[in-house]
């Protein structure tokens, strides 16, 4: 019973560590695909559009089934086409954070988009002036006040990326979802209950994941809240 429960342990560490791949992957598409959709260009807006309406749209476990098969289908038939003759495996980790990494990236577009909208635009326009480059304007100006209005989105996008974590199992990765259902169906002839109980501590993990990350992410909105003034509507 012991080693099952640690082997779910170290699977715990595996999902925490997809979860947070992931999500470096989701912020810079969503921050790339949030730029693009607020452009003055009418194709890397459509583009945008597209991307963040469908994504959002579709199932995440079919959408990460579609991707995974399908761009290891893919991937063979054009190194198959370029003379390649042996079969690529795509690594189920890295499937798994990239695959993660796009759905998520189209939520986190939404949530970047909103937080440059809620920065008034006279700020930019006198950076600007001052003669900064955009580059500058964004890292100075527009970054540390997205940071801070987007936070509140951001945290529930990543409690729900950290709980899709376990659709990953799906694909073959390790994790402790995967090794969980193992256990249980090798524990289950001496322990009856043991589909409940290694799924009852699986959930208990991922409660204390999101828990902390919880209090982690309020620690850091009210650092960033420091020497902002609220009205009285705020938080209604």
């Amino acid at each position: 019973m012991g080693a099952y429960l640690i082997s779910i342990l170290h699977g715990a560490w595996l999902t925490l560590e997809l979860a947070v791949a992931s999500t470096v992957v989701a912020v810079l598409l969503g921050l790339v695909a949030a730029t693009a959709k607020l452009s003055s260009r009418a194709l890397p807006r459509t583009l945008a559009g597209v991307y963040s309406t469908v994504i959002r749209g579709i199932p995440d476990l079919v959408l990460m089934l579609l991707i995974f098969y399908g761009g290891q289908i893919g991937l063979n038939a054009a190194l198959t086409a370029v003379g390649y003759t042996d079969y690529v495996e795509i690594d189920p980790f890295w499937a798994g954070v990239l695959t993660l990494g796009f759905i998520y990236g189209a939520y986190m577009c939404e949530t970047f988009r909103g937080g440059i909208l809620a920065i008034p635009r006279g700020q930019i326009e006198a950076g600007m002036a001052y003669g900064l480059s955009a580059w500058q304007v964004f890292v100075r100006i527009t970054f540390p006040q997205l940071v801070r209005l987007a936070l509140a989105s951001f945290t529930n996008n990543w409690l729900v990326l950290l709980k899709s974590t376990a659709l990953v199992s799906l694909l073959g990765l390790q994790d402790m979802t995967l090794l969980a259902k193992q256990a249980a169906a090798a524990a289950r002839d001496q322990i009856p209950a043991a589909p409940m109980l290694f799924f009852l501590f699986t959930a208990l993990i991922y409660l204390v994941i999101t828990s902390v990350s919880l209090l982690g992410l309020r620690v850091l909105e009210r650092r960033y809240d420091l020497g902002v003034k609220r009205s009285h509507f705020d938080g209604v």
